[in-house]
C-alpha cells in the first residue's frame, strides 16, 4: 500500500520552513524541502517552485538569512538561517495555525 503524497496546505510553507530552519539550523533549500517531506513521513511533495519562492519571501521580509557555503555534493549553494524576527514570526504562524485548526476542528464536530 503506498502513501499518498500531496501538496501543503495553502498558507503553511512559511510556517513549515522557519519550524524546520529554527530545529535543524542552516540548511541550503534541497535540504529545506527534503526534510519538511521527511518529517511528513513522505506524505507530502514539495518542488523547487514552492520552495524557492517562499526563501525569497521570508528572506524579504528579514524571516531568514542567506549565506553562500559548500553543499555536500561539493556545490556551491546558499545555507538559510531563522533569524531573531524570524522566530518571533514562527510563534506567529503557529498560533495562527492553530486558531485555523481549532476552528475548523469546532465545524466537524456539528452534527
Amino acid at each position: 500500500m503506498s502513501k499518498q503524497q500531496s501538496e501543503v496546505p495553502y498558507g503553511t510553507l512559511d510556517l513549515l520552513v522557519l519550524k524546520t530552519l529554527a530545529v535543524m539550523g542552516p540548511l541550503h533549500g534541497y535540504a529545506i524541502a527534503r526534510r519538511i517531506e521527511q518529517v511528513s513521513g513522505d506524505a507530502l511533495q514539495l518542488s523547487q517552485g514552492s520552495v524557492h519562492p517562499a526563501l525569497i519571501r521570508l528572506e524579504q521580509e528579514g524571516w531568514i538569512s542567506t549565506e553562500w557555503g559548500i553543499s555536500e555534493t561539493n556545490r556551491k549553494v546558499k545555507f538559510y538561517s531563522i533569524t531573531k524576527a524570524g522566530r518571533k514570526q514562527l510563534l506567529v504562524e503557529v498560533a495562527n495555525w492553530e486558531k485555523a485548526t481549532a476552528l475548523v476542528a469546532r465545524f466537524l464536530e456539528v452534527s
